[in-house]
């Protein structure tokens, strides 16, 4: 584990609650484009018949305590499958749209963050950022290198500091974590992996809806 760079969030933050199941709330971020997939909404491309936004869900149930999706559109399909949609309050910040409706919409002290088009995790991934997280939380890093959107973040510090890079126009996240001051995972001999193209949906076995 290595601490990012960035000393500002040692001052914004109080000592916080520990982070447990009944503390985390878990945020997919589905409200990407997909413009490499021609627009395919990958929150429900399908993997051995399970949609990526239910097997993320599924996959954090036992972990957290509440799911929410950033999407903004299909909005009734989630409400069909008991998920609550949120859409992005500011516009055209890429990621950071989805962090910032997620982080207002949170009512829990943490927010476990993934992006709907990861292809897997492994096991200790909550255990090890919860480890790691203290008051500042944690993001991880496979063996692909960073992965800023796979992160847990203590919600009320993501609020403000979400609202301030919008202002700024500073949407690049890695950096959104850097003045948190997170905590960066190593997870050695994991890759995560990403649908972006079409062949990234063939070699998981993924089928368009």
């Amino acid at each position: 584990m290595t601490a990012m760079a960035g000393s500002s969030g040692a001052e914004q933050h109080a000592t916080m609650e520990a982070p447990n199941t009944a503390t985390i709330t878990l945020g997919i971020l589905a409200g990407g484009r997909a413009s490499r997939l021609g627009g395919l909404d990958k929150a429900w491309l399908q993997r051995g018949g399970i949609a990526q936004v239910l097997r993320w869900q599924r996959r954090f149930a036992a972990e957290t305590t509440t799911t929410l999706v950033s999407a903004n559109r299909a909005q009734g399909n989630y409400a069909q499958h008991g998920l609550t949609a949120v859409a992005d309050r500011v516009t055209g910040a890429g990621p950071l749209s989805g962090l910032d409706a997620l982080a207002h919409a949170c009512t829990t002290p943490w927010l476990l963050t993934v992006p709907v088009d990861l292809v897997g995790v492994n096991e200790c991934l909550l255990p090890s950022l919860r480890a790691a997280a203290g008051d500042h939380g944690a993001c991880a890093v496979d063996d692909d290198g960073p992965q800023p959107l796979v992160a847990l973040w203590p919600a009320a510090a993501l609020r403000a500091a979400a609202c301030q890079a919008l202002a700024s126009g500073d949407h690049a996240v890695h950096g959104l974590q850097a003045r948190l001051d997170m905590h960066a995972v190593r997870f050695a001999g994991v890759r995560f992996g990403n649908l972006n193209t079409m062949a990234d949906l063939q070699a998981a076995g993924l089928r368009a809806p």
